[in-house]
């Protein structure tokens, strides 16, 4: 290891640094008296880092023997995933004082959790890989489970943890099968292992089982078991996070794993992704109109936007890889603001989650119902909203790759899954008479309900670079890919590989 590998990886090793920091102070000077600085220093430190990493202006750069790899794909990944994670803790400190939820642990391990989400994004080997998405798991078990008073919460955690672990399970049969027939753990060599463009049978085994543990982790059909419950069973601010940074993280190191590991192969993850995309976009709109509790529907929201996010990625293209994280953006972007407004519902000083309470709401308080009104809609698809625009750009990319019937499936799936989006905005503005909600926020969780809903309104006007750093973010991705032909060349000594 050198000086170069440890200035590669400094954020992640700023935020290491500073989450023990943070354990020992809690332990040292009580969790009671503690707890709310320790939130707000989490918060300064993630957008710190994420501002460090978001204007870092440097080229390629790969750490610790090829396992680690710094490029514009994981920067922009890990800006979205460290302003979404300090936006949801920053928004949960008053619900937390509330409730009496606020416990010092909670943001430690929300900062554990990015830790490893930023390591998903910038793996470049099986093992890095497995030691960052378990990372992320085990801090996210434990939030679920977070509030020891409830059945509801330790349920929850209990079963993500049981289901997580058969996810783990199968990815790590994935990697062996991948490491067995390759020879290899690192993406570089598995790629080269792949000649004349097609998988031996028991790499391409592998690759199903990889495919089957990460579509867990993005709440993707038929691996979706485990979403509404935990959605609905975990505190809140808990899901909050769930439905933000960890997908962004899990899709990027979908992508990440795809065109690194099996970028000469597109035809053959493409169809298992277009599959999962297109019963995740189906299941999520149907499903999702039955629910009257918000949070499960939520749930099912994400499912259903995950297909949509996994639409533009089975493209295997770089418009489609620019599409899907531009998606990804605006989606915790929706998210944000979605649970700014959850957080806030309770009646007569206990939290509400039922949709029957939103009745008339926006009568009583118009701004706050036309800002849900501008996330429903945009969630729903509708223009001229941001929204539209995000599932506009995975469609796009799915027709200029061939897969016309994939994205004739989407257009079908949005108008679906449009119902209960305004459903919830029929209600706030329509609905029947009845004992209503109280909506009360901080000026922090206010401001995180009005602005990403007016980001969804003016983004369509100007999205202040955000598509450009996409569209680097995905040429920087599918550049690296070694063409089949080029693999089957003698290395000639002093000369970097073909790239095309």
């Amino acid at each position: 290891m050198t000086a170069l590998d440890f200035s590669t990886i400094l954020p992640e090793l700023v935020l290491a640094i500073y989450a023990l920091v943070a354990l020992m102070a809690g332990a040292y000077f009580g969790k009671d008296a503690i707890a709310r600085p320790i939130l707000w220093a989490t918060v300064a430190a993630l957008l710190v880092v994420g501002l460090y990493v978001g204007f870092a202006d440097r080229p390629q750069q790969i750490a610790f023997f090829g396992m680690f790899t710094d490029d514009a794909f994981a920067r922009f990944a890990k800006v979205t995933i460290l302003v979404s994670a300090a936006a949801v803790l920053a928004m949960s400190a008053e619900y937390m004082d509330r409730h009496k939820l606020m416990r010092f642990e909670f943001p430690i391990l929300i900062a554990l959790a990015s830790i490893g989400m930023m390591l998903m994004v910038s793996a470049s080997d099986l093992l890095m890989l497995y030691m960052g998405l378990e990372l992320q798991s085990l801090a996210l078990y434990v939030a679920a489970a977070m509030r020891r008073d409830s059945v509801k919460s330790s349920e929850a955690g209990l079963k993500y943890f049981v289901l997580g672990s058969l996810s783990s399970g199968m990815l790590l049969y994935g990697a062996s099968l991948v490491y067995g027939f390759s020879g290899t753990t690192s993406f570089a060599g598995i790629v080269q292992t792949v000649v004349g463009g097609q998988l031996s049978v028991g790499l391409l085994f592998g690759l199903v089982f990889l495919l089957v543990g990460l579509a867990f982790k993005v709440s993707a059909v038929p691996f979706h078991m485990w979403t509404p419950d935990v959605y609905e069973g975990a505190p809140t601010p808990v899901t909050a996070f769930f439905a933000t940074a960890p997908k962004v993280a899990a899709m990027a190191l979908i992508a990440r794993l795809m065109f690194d590991a099996f970028g000469n192969v597109p035809g053959d993850w493409g169809q298992i992704i277009a599959a999962l995309a297109a019963m995740s976009m189906f299941l999520g709109s149907v499903a999702g109109i039955g629910q009257r509790n918000i949070k499960r529907l939520m749930a099912y929201s994400s499912i259903a936007h995950m297909g949509f996010a996994l639409v533009g990625l089975a493209a295997g293209t770089a418009f489609g890889v620019q599409s899907m994280l531009l998606y990804m953006a605006i989606y915790a972007v929706m998210n944000v603001g979605s649970f700014a407004f959850i957080l806030s519902m309770e009646r007569d000083g206990r939290p509400i989650t039922d949709l029957d309470s939103l009745n008339r709401f926006a009568q009583a308080e118009p701004v706050k119902g036309f800002a849900v009104l501008f996330l429903m809609f945009s969630l729903a698809g509708v223009p001229p909203f941001l929204g539209f625009f995000a599932k506009y750009g995975v469609l796009t990319a799915a027709v200029q790759a061939g897969m016309s019937w994939l994205a004739v499936l989407g257009v079908i799936a949005s108008v679906i899954g449009a119902f209960y989006y305004l459903r919830i905005v029929y209600y706030m503005w329509f609905g029947a008479e009845n004992e209503g909600v109280e909506s009360r926020m901080g000026a922090v969780q206010y401001l995180a309900l009005i602005v990403p809903a007016a980001l969804l309104v003016v983004g369509a006007v100007s999205m202040w670079g955000v598509d450009g750093a996409a569209a680097r973010a995905a040429e920087s991705l599918v550049s690296t890919v070694v063409p089949a032909e080029a693999a089957l060349l003698p290395d000639v000594p002093g000369e970097a590989p073909a790239v095309e």
